[in-house]
């Protein structure tokens, strides 16, 4: 029977675990303005769409490579605009959701399937782990970027191809990496506990190796999240990514190439915003590195307890 004071220890276990997460990030100051950025950018992605794609798509001639800094032609466009008098602050806010939405899905894609066959190499091993290992060695003998081109010049360049075909060429890292950790995994107390009690592989890998592999894979998919953004720039940029009218910060930078002389910014303000998630998701990725390892996170809170 479960009296109310185990009951209000359950309850507060969870929302302890989220103070201290958000403390430690608080005390993390570079990791605290990625994250806020990072917010910044979702916000964009779930309503920027919404509310301005009217204004990113309005064609003003009279506007054409409007300088930036300036309001005379309204807040918009305070990062100047296009070649076709469009506004880049608009353009960038819409833009984002495909650039995301399509790393999101490519980095989704590979980690659950690279996860689901790095689990099984790992733990089952013999032909099975070096069937799947030459299978990844075949995929990253061919660079991701001549695998993307290769593919998107054969079929249609459209967003679906795209995340397939970054998807497929990030699928080894996952597999590679996940596996590695099983095999270390695998030979500890409790996995041969439950396999001893006639415990199903199944219920093996996703109940018990899988949660203890789950931060390692969560650190990866930020970085191959950054990743993958600059992959789809530079399909975009040579022209064999996604194509008009859909927008991505890429395409953004490769239709303002041909004015760097006269028009800078038409460039220079999507290459900041690819640098700077870029860099955000870095910076992330290394804070869950250190919050998601026991060891780090207890030689942090211990520095932390000193100074304070």
């Amino acid at each position: 029977m479960t009296t109310p004071i185990s009951l209000k220890l359950q309850t507060s276990v969870p929302s302890s675990g989220f103070r201290e997460a958000i403390g430690l990030l608080w005390r993390d100051k570079v990791a605290t303005l990625s994250a806020i950025l990072l917010l910044i950018v979702l916000a964009c992605v779930l309503f920027g769409p919404w509310l301005l794609a009217d204004k990113a798509r309005a064609v003003n001639l009279m506007a054409r490579n409007a300088p930036p800094f300036s309001i005379d032609k309204g807040w918009m466009f305070f990062l100047g605009a296009d070649a076709l008098g469009r506004s880049l602050l608009a353009r960038i806010i819409v833009a984002s959701q495909n650039t995301m939405v399509i790393a999101a899905s490519a980095v989704c894609l590979s980690m659950v399937i690279g996860g689901l066959f790095g689990l099984i190499a790992g733990y089952k091993g013999g032909w099975v782990s070096a069937l799947l290992l030459r299978l990844a060695d075949a995929i990253m003998s061919f660079p991701s970027m001549l695998l993307a081109v290769i593919v998107l010049f054969v079929f249609d360049p459209g967003v679906t191809n795209v995340i397939f075909v970054l998807a497929i060429s990030r699928i080894p890292i996952f597999l590679r990496t996940v596996r590695a950790e099983v095999l270390e995994i695998k030979e500890r107390m409790f996995v041969t506990a439950a396999r001893a009690m006639g415990a199903r592989t199944d219920r093996i890998l996703l109940r018990h190796i899988a949660p203890m592999v789950l931060p390692t894979v969560i650190n990866l998919a930020a970085l191959e999240i950054a990743f993958v953004m600059l992959v789809e720039s530079g399909l975009s940029f040579l022209g064999i990514g996604i194509q008009p009218p859909e927008v991505t910060w890429g395409l953004m930078v490769a239709d303002g190439r041909n004015y760097l002389g006269s028009a800078w910014w038409l460039a220079f303000w999507p290459g900041v915003a690819i640098m700077l998630v870029t860099m955000a998701l870095n910076l992330l990725s290394n804070w869950l590195r250190v919050v998601t390892d026991p060891v780090e996170r207890w030689r942090l809170q211990t520095t932390v307890g000193r100074h304070d």
